[in-house]
C-alpha cells in the first residue's frame, strides 16, 4: 500500500514538472522563437508537423518495449536524451550562425520528438499497470487540474518576462533561450522523478501485426466513415491552427503578452466546459456532442477572417476574445468525443486494431496539414479577394469592406470548408444512442444551468488529437472492453516530452 501511494505521489509530481517543461518550451514560445530566427512559413508548418508525425514511432517502439521488458529504464533513457535537445535549442542564438540556425532548430526538434514518441510508448504501459483501475479517473483529473493551473500561471509569467526582457535589453532571442533552459531544467527534474517511480512487472502479451491493425478497420464500413471524418477533421484544424500565433504576431502586430493571455483565456474556457460536454456525452452520444461542438469550432476558425477588414480595426480585439472563448469551449467537446467515439465503435475483441487505425489517421492528418499550409503560404501571400458593399445617394457614396481575404485568411476559409465536409462525413457514422441536435442543445443548457448553480473547476484540458498507439497495442481483453482506455480520456495524451 505504501509503495502504491508513493507511486501515485511521484506520478503527480512528474506531471507537474513535465507540464512546466511543455509550457516553457512549446506552443507560442517556440513559434515566436522560430520567427525571430528567420523561419519561413514552410518552416513554421514543418515545426508543427514534426511532433504528430514523430508519434508514429510509437508503433515500432512497442516491439522495443516487449524486447527490453523494463519500461522505466526505456522511458528514463529516452526522456533524458529527448529533453537534452532543449539545451541545443536554447544555445542556437549564441553558437549557430544565422543561415544554419533555423535548420538546427528543425533537426533538434526531430530528434526530440522521435525520442519522445519512444518514451511515450513505454510510459503509457508502465503507468497503466502502476495505477489501480478504480482510481485512474479521479487521479488524472486531479493531475490535469493542477497541471493546467500551473500552465496558466507559467504562461502569464513567461509572457511578462519576455516583455520585460525586450524592454530592458532588446534581446528577445535571449529571453526565449532562458525560457527553454528553464524548461530543460524542469524536464530533467521530471526524468529524476521517473527514475524513482516504481514499476510493476511487465506482462507477456502478443503484439498484433501492422497488417492486422490496418486491415480489420478498413473492412468495416461504419468505421471507415469514422476514419474519413477523423482524417478530414484533423487536416482542417491543423491547416489553420499552427499559424494562429504567426497571424497575431505578424499580421495583427500584437505583442507576445496579448497572444499568451488569449491562449490562457481559451484554456480556461476549455477546462470550464469539459465537464458539461462529458456529462452530455454520457447521457446522449459522442456523435451528438460532435454535431454541436464541431460547428462551433468551425465558426470560430471562419471568424478569424473578420479580424481585419482589411487592416485591424476597433472590433479586432473583442472578436479575438470571442474566438478564443468559442475555441476553448468547442475544443473540450471535440477532444472528448473524438477520443471516445473510436473506442465505442470498435467491436468487442478488436479494440486494439481499430483504435490504432484511428491514431495513425489522426497523426498523419495532423502532420501533413501544416506542411501543406506552410508550402502554400507564400503563394497566397500575393493574393487577395475582397467583397465590398456600396451605398450611393444624393449626399455621396459609402463603400464598406464586408469581406477581405489576404494571406492567412485563405487558410482559415479553406479550413472552414474542409471542416464542413468532415462534419458531413460524420453524418454517415452510426453510433448507438445518437440523438438530434435539438435534444443535445436542451441537455447542454440543462447541464450549464446545473453548473452555474454550483460553480467549480472542471477536470481536464486536453491536447487535441492524441491517442497513444503504444497503450492501444499493449491492450488486453480487459482494455478492449474499454476500462483501460479511461486513462486516455483523463490525461492529455501522454507526458509531453
Amino acid at each position: 500500500m505504501d509503495e502504491r501511494r508513493r507511486g501515485l505521489r511521484l506520478v503527480l509530481q512528474e506531471g507537474m514538472v513535465t507540464q512546466a517543461m511543455v509550457t516553457l518550451t512549446g506552443g507560442i514560445f517556440l513559434v515566436a522563437f522560430a520567427l525571430q530566427l528567420g523561419a519561413s512559413n514552410t518552416i513554421i508548418g514543418l515545426l508543427a508537423a514534426i511532433p504528430p508525425l514523430a508519434e508514429l514511432f510509437q508503433m515500432p517502439s512497442v516491439y522495443l518495449v516487449t524486447r527490453i521488458k523494463n519500461r522505466r529504464r526505456l522511458t528514463v533513457t529516452a526522456s533524458f536524451l529527448a529533453r537534452s535537445f532543449w539545451i541545443v535549442i536554447a544555445a542556437i542564438p549564441f553558437v549557430v550562425p544565422p543561415p544554419a540556425a533555423v535548420w538546427t532548430l528543425v533537426g533538434a526538434m526531430c530528434c526530440y520528438s522521435i525520442l519522445s514518441g519512444i518514451s511515450h510508448c513505454a510510459w503509457n504501459s508502465w503507468i497503466h499497470d502502476l495505477l489501480p483501475q478504480t482510481e485512474i479517473g479521479d487521479f488524472f483529473s486531479k493531475r490535469m487540474r493542477l497541471s493546467t493551473i500551473l500552465a496558466i500561471i507559467l504562461s502569464l509569467a513567461a509572457a511578462f518576462f519576455i516583455d520585460f526582457w525586450k524592454t530592458e535589453t532588446g534581446g528577445e532571442l535571449t529571453a526565449y533561450s532562458v525560457l527553454f533552459f528553464g524548461g530543460y531544467l524542469a524536464g530533467m527534474f521530471g526524468v529524476y522523478i521517473l527514475s524513482r517511480t516504481p514499476e510493476p512487472l511487465i506482462q507477456e502479451e502478443e503484439v498484433p501485426k501492422l497488417r492486422t491493425i490496418l486491415k480489420e478497420p478498413a473492412s468495416d464500413r461504419n468505421f471507415r466513415n469514422l476514419l474519413t471524418f477523423l482524417g478530414s477533421w484533423n487536416f482542417a484544424i491543423n491547416l489553420a491552427a499552427p499559424f494562429f500565433t504567426v497571424y497575431m504576431l505578424q499580421r495583427l502586430g500584437m505583442n507576445i503578452g496579448w497572444v499568451i493571455a488569449l491562449a490562457v483565456l481559451s484554456q480556461i474556457a476549455s477546462v470550464a466546459s469539459f465537464k458539461v460536454w462529458g456529462h452530455t456525452a454520457d447521457h446522449l452520444s459522442h456523435k451528438s456532442v460532435l454535431q454541436i461542438s464541431g460547428p462551433i469550432f468551425m465558426i470560430a476558425i471562419l471568424a478569424w477572417t473578420f479580424t481585419t477588414l482589411p487592416e485591424p480595426y476597433f472590433l479586432t480585439i473583442p472578436l479575438l476574445i470571442v474566438i478564443h472563448i468559442l475555441t476553448g469551449i468547442s475544443t473540450a467537446g471535440v477532444t472528448l468525443s473524438t477520443n471516445y467515439i473510436g473506442l465505442k465503435l470498435a467491436p468487442q475483441g478488436h479494440a486494439t486494431s481499430y483504435i490504432a487505425a484511428a491514431s495513425i489517421t489522426n497523426y498523419l492528418a495532423a502532420g501533413v496539414a501544416p506542411i501543406v499550409g506552410g508550402l502554400f503560404a507564400d503563394f497566397f501571400a500575393a493574393r487577395e479577394a475582397s467583397l465590398t458593399l456600396t451605398w450611393t445617394d444624393p449626399a455621396g457614396t459609402i463603400v464598406l469592406n464586408t469581406l477581405d481575404f489576404q494571406h492567412w485568411d485563405f487558410f482559415f476559409f479553406f479550413a472552414f470548408i474542409i471542416g464542413l465536409y468532415s462534419l458531413h462525413r460524420l453524418s454517415a457514422v452510426h453510433e448507438e444512442g445518437e440523438v438530434k441536435e435539438r435534444i443535445v442543445i436542451h441537455e447542454l443548457l440543462s447541464e450549464v444551468r446545473r453548473e452555474m448553480r454550483n460553480l467549480s473547476t472542471a477536470g481536464g484540458l486536453r491536447t487535441m488529437i492524441r491517442l497513444p498507439v503504444a497503450r492501444i497495442l499493449k491492450s488486453q481483453e480487459k482494455k478492449e472492453r474499454g476500462e483501460a482506455y479511461d486513462l486516455e480520456s483523463k490525461i492529455s495524451g501522454v507526458p509531453e516530452e
